[in-house]
């Protein structure tokens, strides 16, 4: 399957979304351009401020859901 991430952005208005996704540096930039989620679009700009690289997509949903 590949690598995927889990990862922890905080918005502009101090609150935290966490999400996970294969391809990291993609996801970031459309989170950046308003296109990544309509919660993290309505609150821009976004910094990454934690990610891990998990084994599979699967797991890296789990881990977002914990």
């Amino acid at each position: 399957m590949g690598k995927s991430y889990t990862y922890i952005l905080k918005c502009d208005n101090g609150s935290y979304y966490i999400g996970s996704t294969r391809s990291l540096l993609k996801r970031f930039k459309e989170h950046q351009m308003g296109l990544g989620a309509l919660y993290t679009s309505k609150n821009l700009p976004v910094a990454l401020v934690y990610f891990e690289e998990l084994e599979s997509k699967n797991v890296a949903y789990l881990r977002e859901m914990q």
